[in-house]
């Protein structure tokens, strides 16, 4: 950071030996604080909807409790500095927030809630559904809840999961997706050891999202960073705005800066073909406005600049009648999407070839490595991303899945978990990448005759691990293994902890859920309950089941599309310097994640420029406390929010949609 101005060393008589960061007592803080991280999620996301925190990379609440803890630990400083944490404890429980925030998520167990007892319910509640004959038989109820009055409760609320014997029939498919989960984890984990020191030291990969929680935790630096007047202008900017805005919902008299959040600016235009741009939201939300500037100029221009064009291919569409009810599909926007997120994992994957290679030796013993630690990992790791795989194939074969199906969808699966985790890591964009999943690519490529009921079933069954990826927990791992570099912490201890907080933080997220949802009601008080995912889950498997899907070929062609687009930009940007297009710019913009996010990468983008062209490097660092201020500004003020709302039993502002 060499923007935050320096500081004189410590006395020597203040020094403390490193800790390895794994220590009882950062274990013991985040212990405490993930029930309540948890708890609190689940409050302001289910029942609220008040704050949309772990819908975005950086997720918003893991930071605000970052910043108490690091507020708390300055005042334990000068009260006693060496009984304060050193860096490597404060990442680490930062990473248990971040583990836990994963988990309670949007789009992990927030979603499988919203699906587990939703065909059930429908079926109680409708009876005129023809789901029962449809595609009950193929549902693994073993992973589902079917009891009427235990879903009753779940859904109307005023009762308690406790009450007549309602938790025995949640226990039975909560145990065996936690397993799922853990499994996942593992495998997930291996995945990381194997890619972390090719993306963290021999490409030497940005991390954005790293940024700032490295920042307020440095030993020497911190105290530079909460003092320095930039982070304060860029704090104060952003606070400012959630909080007028906030005060807007209790005092309507007061101001309201309705361009902060989004704003149609198509509103208007009603005449074709212009008016096939279709909602094209501006927002200038100042945590991703400081969040962009952290994205290398080449991705945020390609972002924006993509999703413009995507809004042009839109126009060109209706001028040209290519939009016509015949061409059912157009503009085929997930086909892209999908061949442009297969192919980057595969440019990826390329240029690892041989690096994997090399640990693969390493692990066999064909090659010696000075450090038997790092040769044990390895081997550690293929065993364990061997015998994981393994596992959720067969566990998918026994849900009901073909062996042929289940090798697809769970290969679509970690091919897609493997990109995301390439771009938060180069990149650190939002990547809700709505238009991608391995159901949708399945049906396009087989059609739903060959693919069958039960396989049909039993994705759409699954629909809820892999609607969206913003929270995904691979992503979150490697950005730990980065931080424990910066923070001295035992990477060896560091992976057991992963493994552990994962599971304390899926019982932590189910007693939250149950709790809330059998007191408020899913159905009843929960404003922001999933039960879109159960409905877009079954909804679109009776559509493919009465209707049905052919493969066809433009939606095909318009995959090799997105593919062969990726595969150009990637060679064109290996062979020429000034090649301005980053392939991930366009999967980003074309899969949905830009909708919210393209004008603040614009204004990002723009800003970033205009200081490196005109001030150089050395302006462009003199304001990397002001953008990391605004997102901690942004994010604190929301999270502020978050908390009256509850407290006041109101929907109030929330920052982010």
């Amino acid at each position: 950071m060499k923007a935050i101005e320096e500081v004189s060393a410590p006395p020597e008589t203040e020094y403390r030996k490193p800790s390895g960061g794994v220590t009882w007592r950062a274990v013991l803080i985040g212990a405490v604080l993930i029930p309540i991280h948890c708890y609190w999620i689940t409050v302001f996301e289910v029942r609220w909807y008040s704050l949309d925190s772990t819908s975005l990379p950086l997720m918003i609440t893991p930071i605000f409790l970052l910043f108490c803890v690091v507020l708390g630990n300055l005042l334990l400083k000068l009260w006693n500095p060496r009984r304060a944490l050193d860096q490597g404890e404060l990442l680490v429980v930062y990473i248990m927030l971040v583990i836990s925030g994963v988990f309670a998520s949007h789009d992990v167990l927030q979603n499988l809630f919203g699906a587990i007892g939703h065909a059930a319910r429908t079926v109680h509640t409708r009876p005129e559904s023809n789901w029962e004959a449809l595609f009950f038989r193929y549902i693994p109820w073993w992973l589902f809840v079917q009891d009427r009055e235990a879903l009753r409760g779940f859904y109307q609320g005023n009762s308690s999961v406790l009450e007549d014997a309602f938790l025995r029939h949640w226990i039975g498919p909560l145990a065996w997706w936690a397993l799922f989960l853990m499994v996942l984890v593992v495998v997930f984990l291996s995945a990381n050891i194997l890619l972390r020191q090719q993306w963290t030291r021999n490409e030497r990969l940005t991390f954005p999202l790293v940024q700032l929680p490295l920042a307020m935790t440095a030993e020497r630096d911190h105290l530079n960073f909460l003092r320095n007047r930039m982070t304060w202008i860029g704090f104060g900017l952003a606070f400012a705005v959630g909080l007028i805005n906030g005060l807007h919902v209790f005092f309507p008299s007061t101001p309201y800066l309705a361009q902060v959040k989004q704003y149609n600016i198509a509103q208007n235009i009603t005449t074709r073909p212009w008016s096939a741009v279709g909602y094209t939201p501006i927002s200038m939300y100042p945590f991703a406005i400081g969040l962009g500037y952290f994205i290398p100029l080449d991705l945020s221009f390609s972002c924006w600049f993509f999703y413009v064009a995507r809004k042009m291919w839109q126009v060109f569409g209706a001028a040209t009648g290519m939009d016509a009810a015949a061409n059912r599909g157009f503009p085929f926007f997930g086909e892209q999407a999908s061949g442009a997120w297969l192919a980057l994992a595969g440019v990826v994957a390329y240029g690892s070839r041989n690096y994997l290679r090399h640990t693969w030796r390493v692990a066999i013993g064909a090659v010696k490595e000075d450090n038997p630690g790092e040769r044990r990992q390895f081997t550690l790791a293929y065993i364990g991303l061997t015998l994981g795989t393994l596992f959720v194939i067969a566990f998918g074969v026994k849900a009901g899945l073909a062996l042929w199906a289940a090798l697809v969808f769970f290969g679509i699966y970690f091919t897609l978990s493997f990109a995301i985790t390439r771009v938060r890591a180069e990149l650190g964009a939002p990547h809700e990448i709505y238009f991608v999943n391995p159901q949708q690519i399945m049906v396009n490529l087989f059609g739903t005759n060959m693919l069958g009921a039960a396989n049909l079933t039993v994705i759409s069954a699954m629909y809820w691990m892999h609607r969206g990826y913003r929270s995904h927990p691979m992503p979150a791992q490697l950005e730990s293994f980065k931080m424990a570099e910066s923070g001295r912490i035992n990477l060896s201890r560091l992976i057991v902890l992963t493994v552990a907080v994962s599971l304390f933080s899926i019982l932590a997220t189910y007693w939250a859920n149950l709790t809330v949802t059998y007191r408020e009601g899913a159905s009843a008080k929960c404003i922001g309950f999933k039960s879109w995912v159960g409905a877009e889950s079954f909804n679109r498997l009776e559509t493919w089941l009465s209707v049905g899907q052919q493969r066809e070929m433009p939606r095909l062609v318009y995959m090799a599309v997105g593919a062969g687009l990726v595969l150009f930009m990637s060679a064109m940007r290996g062979a020429f310097s000034w090649w301005p297009f980053h392939p991930a710019g366009y999967a980003l913009a074309v899969s949905y994640a830009m909708d919210y996010f393209w004008f603040c990468m614009l204004i990002a983008w723009l800003v970033k420029l205009l200081l490196i062209r005109y001030g150089g490097m050395k302006t462009h660092n003199l304001f990397i406390p002001f953008f990391l201020g605004m997102i901690l500004g942004d994010y604190t003020i929301g999270s502020i929010w978050a908390i009256i709302g509850p407290l006041m039993g109101v929907q109030n502002y929330k920052i982010y949609i």
